[in-house]
Order: structure tokens, then sequence, then C-alpha cells
């Protein structure tokens, strides 16, 4: 990938717009759709027009005006730019209710992210075993020797907010570069160190806030 294309400075809701833009792509090229334009996107993705011009134009050149966007072209590269083509080997920390549901949902269907190694303390009667698919799920005791001696970098945090911290430490000290945190606290990280907060109970009390006012409005 071409580092030139890629603003170092990209805002994050662009960002996070990223997968929407190839899953659409995929989809076009999979349904033979070979050519599609601004408008069309946003109708598929709930985007304004707009915004889907600003943020490809952040990229250079993609489409051509009154030619739009070529659908193949587009889904390879935001691919390329979410590392679609790269196998990413993930650990799962917290094998709880939530932990055991990310254990079984199969990432790889959609792309290459797959979650080889899972931890829990040790009174987790899991730990010591593994899912059908072969998913060892280790003692928590193991994780920074285990992550060390794999090709990891990317975790899934799934634990008490009250154990949460002291489990990135370790993370870190083994040499993972990112994170995905469900535990609702803000983790303190090293610079060169990525994490993505998922708070379920904000999101769902955002959703409600919404659906009070749309009651309010009828």
């Amino acid at each position: 990938m071409n580092e030139n294309k890629v603003s170092k400075n990209l805002p994050k809701a662009t960002a996070k717009r990223l997968p929407q833009y190839y899953r659409l792509f995929k989809s076009l090229v999979d349904e033979n759709i070979s050519r599609t334009n601004s408008q069309l996107i946003s109708e598929k993705i709930g985007v304004d027009a707009a915004t889907i011009r600003r943020d490809f134009s952040l990229f250079g050149e993609l489409g051509r005006r009154g030619y739009g966007y070529e659908t193949q072209t587009l889904r390879d590269f935001f691919g390329e730019l979410l590392g679609q083509d790269q196998e990413t080997p993930i650990a799962l920390i917290g094998v709880g209710n939530l932990g055991r549901a990310l254990l079984h949902y199969h990432f790889q269907e959609r792309n290459k992210m797959r979650i080889t190694q899972a931890y829990d303390i040790a009174g987790n009667p899991l730990v010591g075993t593994q899912t059908d698919d072969g998913i060892p799920i280790y003692n928590i005791s193991d994780l920074e020797k285990n992550v060390k001696k794999s090709e990891i970098k990317t975790a899934i945090l799934s634990v008490r907010k009250e154990n949460a911290q002291e489990v990135v430490d370790d993370l870190i000290k083994a040499g993972i570069k990112g994170i995905l945190n469900f535990a609702p606290i803000r983790l303190h990280v090293p610079s060169d160190v990525v994490v993505q907060s998922i708070d379920l109970t904000k999101e769902l009390q955002t959703l409600l806030f919404f659906m009070g006012n749309n009651e309010k409005n009828e």
C-alpha cells in the first residue's frame, strides 16, 4: 500500500467508516455491480453523499467526475487499508458470557481475523480446555509467556473493570499493540498502543435516549 495515500491525521470519524465502505464495495462486487456513485453509496450505508466525497478525497483520486467509482478498485483499496489480505491472530482475555460469545463468532467468515488463544482465571472451568474449533483456553498467568512466543499483536479485553488495567499492563509487556476493550473503564496505555473501547451500556443508553426523543416527537 502506498503510505502517501493515507494521512496519519485521518479523522477518527472517517476511520470508523472504513469498514462500512469495504463491506459495501465487497457486496457490490459480489453482486456484479461494476460502478457506483456517492449518492448510491449514501443510500446503502446511511451516510450523506457530501461526507462520503469528503472521506474519499482524503485518499486522493478514488473516482472520476461524471463516471463514479469502480467497485472492484475501491473494494481492493479499502481492503488493503484494513489489512484484509493479512492473517490477524487475536488473543481473547476473559471467557465469561461475552467472551464465550466472541469465541464462537466467526470473524474469519468475513475477513482474516481469528481468535487463536483465550485466557481466564484458574477458577473458570473452561481453563485448560479448548473450543470445538480448537481454540485453547489458558490460565491468565500464562498470558505474557504465550503471547510473546506467538505472532499475536491484537487482543480483545472482556474482563471486569476492576481487573482491566492490570491485564492491559500484562498485554503491553507481552507486546500487544492493539486492544478492543469491552470493560467500562478508560485504559492507560503507551502512545504506540491503540485502544478501541466499546461500552455496551453506554450504547444502549444512547439508543434509549433517541427512542425516547422519537416518541416525544410523534
